[in-house]
């Protein structure tokens, strides 16, 4: 029996590390998520019961292992070195004739995608991953080890004719629909957008939770071994060796034999790198021969036998008309820049992001200044610079504003927070509509029958001023409500009209939400820094809404994923009488503040994992199908897209839905399918 295990763990190692290889290198699946879930399912279950057959390369590795505090400085064993960079292509010329005056002109090159990452080095003994280090500053680094096992295109164990001792080099970034992903996932928490994809995942390689970084979803190229290999003698044949141990090397570089060719390719891409999924910033120009790599040598810094060309930041320079503040739901007052309309990467700019008063500063913008715009990989423009040649004389140096533009409220600013707030939560209007636009959303409330615009017009007829007097509305105080929208020049005014059948689908809805789960009546309150996730632990760890209320600091942050910023902002929004008001009332308007009996939490087994909840099924109502996919961690999405990871279909599932999960190539499962997933 103890020999039937140990292999079944074994196979089970060898079979999912294929399978992975399959997905996250070669982006060609054998089998399905499902499938493989249950897989993954059946070896944690088992190593979990027999810890002592577990291999050091299992595929539960990449979920990430316990915290890390300290990340122990390494020395490189070969100098990690940067490379030359350019934004001229006479440089180029000159870097080819510098190569040709050494080595003669019987040469190519190898021209590769310059990732926008962090470059990351990995060491293999016996074929096994043993390290992982940071680029630090060439001559050593941190070791980041537990964090990069995390990142699935990384292989724990090599594949084929591997060396005893191996180093590879390469770069970890993130995607951009991951980073796009976490930046919405921020933003609906109350909490600043990361800047940027680069030092986002810079970040994240340092996070001393390796389950948090494994939920960021990083990836990772691999494109050079400083070790020698006598059967190697170029560098394309050393990237495909890379590609054969089983690295994900990019199959976008190319051999060019001369300059012609090589500019071909940088124009290429310089054009193309919008199209693809991760952010580039140039290309990297290499000798191919590493005979002739060694005959070139290096400087103190660089070889000389490579080069990087960046590309120019898409940038305009533009007048800035007037700096603007807005309020969000939060209280987050945000400086925007108000441009002359100008042409940028295709759609016409007329705004852009200044962030907060420290940038103001540290630009030093003013109105009325010449200032240069980008758009990389950020969500809107941003302004970089100043064109200080073309500032006015009478220019005045720019003040963050001292009072809230809405309710005339002082701003305050916590400690160690970039932001400025508006304290009037309650009374300020942005603040009480951006709430109340929280709490009808899809993933809160889901009254779909209300929207931005039909909140707007309750607000300003006096009929809501909080979440609670949304169950106060009539029929008859709807019916007739009627406001015109200006449009932009050109275009005709939008009516927004309260008829019969409006009204009826507003009360309709707001009825229904009744059945709406604790755990969403929670994140739909819009608590400060309490997002989806946390809501739910938050929901299943006190059970109901009055334990949660009388919770302590201290009981708090001893749930898991609770900190202190999220326990303090927990504590301060239940401290207010009229938060209290506002939860008895929707108490009494019949809202789930508690969690039944047989909803607990039974795992996280579908965390990370996205589901469209279709048709009609035999042992559950979709509500409790949906239920379910909360209680194990999952999450319920409305439409069918290429995030979605299943598709829950029952009877009479619409024909367009199974159409299009098929067009994506979507698994769709059945409710036995499903069942099993969770060990029902």
């Amino acid at each position: 029996m103890t020999n039937k295990i140990k292999n079944r763990i074994e196979q089970l190692t060898r079979e999912l590390q294929e399978h992975n290889h399959n997905y996250y290198v070669l982006d060609r699946p054998t089998i399905s998520d499902f499938e493989f879930d249950k897989l993954l399912k059946e070896l944690t279950e088992l190593e979990t019961k027999h810890p002592e057959f577990a291999l050091p390369d299992s595929p539960t590795l990449r979920v990430g292992g316990e915290p890390t505090k300290d990340f122990l400085t390494v020395t490189h064993r070969y100098q990690f070195l940067s490379l030359s960079n350019t934004y001229s292509e006479q440089e180029i010329r000159d870097f080819d004739n510098r190569v040709k005056k050494t080595i003669g002109n019987q040469l190519e090159y190898v021209c590769e995608l310059k990732y926008d990452g962090v470059a990351i080095g990995l060491t293999y003994r016996k074929g096994l991953l043993v390290q992982a280090v940071t680029r630090g500053d060439g001559i050593q680094g941190d070791d980041i080890t537990e964090n990069a096992k995390t990142v699935r295109s990384i292989p724990l164990r090599l594949k084929n004719d591997y060396p005893d001792e191996l180093e590879i080099r390469g770069e970890v970034f993130f995607p951009l629909e991951n980073f796009k992903r976490l930046n919405t996932d921020r933003v609906e928490q109350g909490e600043e957008p990361y800047a940027n994809p680069r030092n986002t995942a810079s970040g994240t390689l340092k996070m001393q939770d390796p389950k948090e970084v494994a939920r960021r979803k990083l990836d990772c190229f691999l494109y050079f071994m400083p070790e020698e290999n006598e059967l190697i003698t170029t560098h394309y044949e050393a990237l495909n060796y890379a590609s054969k141990l089983g690295f994900k090397v990019s199959k976008n570089s190319a051999l060019c034999k001369s300059l012609d060719e090589i500019f071909e390719y940088i124009h290429d891409w310089d054009a193309g790198r919008y199209q693809l999924p991760y952010e580039i910033d140039g290309i990297v120009i290499k000798v191919n021969d590493i005979r002739q790599q060694k005959i070139l040598g290096f400087t103190a810094k660089s070889p000389r036998w490579a080069i990087a060309y960046k590309f120019k930041a898409e940038r305009v320079e533009t007048v800035l008309e007037s700096i603007s503040y807005q309020v969000g739901r939060t209280g987050a007052v945000t400086p925007v820049a108000n441009l002359r309309p100008i042409l940028l990467a295709g759609t016409t700019v007329k705004r852009a992001s200044l962030h907060n008063a420290d940038i103001i500063a540290k630009l030093d913008v003013r109105e009325g200044d010449h200032v240069y715009v980008e758009k990389g990989g950020e969500i809107i423009p941003k302004i970089v610079g100043v064109n200080f040649d073309k500032r006015r004389q009478e220019s005045r140096q720019s003040e963050f504003i001292n009072n809230c533009p809405e309710c005339g409220n002082a701003l305050y600013r916590q400690e160690g927070e970039a932001a400025h707030y508006c304290p009037n939560e309650d009374h300020c209007p942005p603040q009480i509509k951006g709430r109340l636009e929280h709490f009808i959303s899809r993933k809160a409330m889901n009254i779909d029958s209300l929207g931005e615009g039909k909140i707007e017009m309750l607000y300003e007829n006096g009929l809501v001023e909080n979440v609670a007097d949304l169950y106060d509305l009539s029929y008859d105080q709807l019916l007739g409500l009627e406001k015109i929208i200006p449009s932009e020049e050109g275009k005709p005014d939008k009516r927004i009209s309260f008829r019969e059948k409006t009204s009826e689908k507003i009360i309709s809805g707001i009825a229904s939400s009744g059945n709406i789960p604790f755990q969403k009546v929670l994140y739909a309150l819009g608590i400060r820094h309490v997002g989806e996730t946390i809501a739910k632990k938050l929901s299943y760890y006190f059970r109901n809404i009055e334990a949660l209320m009388h919770a302590s600091f201290e009981e708090l942050v001893n749930v898991e994923e609770i900190g202190d910023k999220i326990a303090e902002s927990v504590v301060n929004y239940f401290s207010k009488q009229e938060h209290k008001k506002i939860i008895s009332r929707l108490a009494e308007s019949g809202l789930q503040l508690s969690i039944p009996e047989e909803g607990e939490e039974r795992s996280d087994i579908l965390r990370g994992k996205s589901f469209v909840v279709s048709g009609v099924f035999e042992n559950h109502s979709r509500d409790e199908i949906k239920n379910l996919v909360d209680q194990h961690g999952g999450k319920n999405t409305g439409t069918i897209s290429s995030k979605t990871d299943y598709v829950l279909a029952g009877e009479k599932m619409g024909p367009s839905k199974k159409q299009k999960a098929e067009k994506l190539g979507i698994p769709i499962i059945t409710e036995s399918d499903f069942e099993e997933m969770i060990g029902k």
